[in-house]
């Protein structure tokens, strides 16, 4: 059940992250949602690190900085994915 809610959550860290970067993010949706799951688990390490993790309520800062790694890990993946996919040559332009 841990791993359906970290796809879930992640899913949604990685569209909320998506929407806030500015342009268009052409990545597909199943690399937003392991994006989403890096950016949950960076941030929980990083609240357990400083003594956050668990705190009574709604652990606000927890889920901010698991939406803020979100959003740079969608920032620094995209270009990475492109480059791997062959998106960074420009159109028109012929290989020799």
């Amino acid at each position: 059940m841990n791993w359906l809610w970290a796809i879930v959550v992640g899913l949604i860290l990685g569209v909320i992250a998506r929407a806030i970067l500015p342009g268009k993010q052409a990545i597909p949706l199943w690399l937003t949602c392991i994006y989403g799951i890096l950016g949950g688990m960076l941030g929980n390490a990083v609240a357990g690190w400083i003594g956050v993790r668990t705190t009574g309520g709604f652990d606000w800062i927890r889920h901010l900085l698991q939406l803020a790694f979100a959003v740079v890990i969608v920032a620094l993946g995209t270009p990475l994915w492109h480059s791997i996919r062959g998106g960074g040559r420009r159109h028109g332009a012929e290989r020799t």
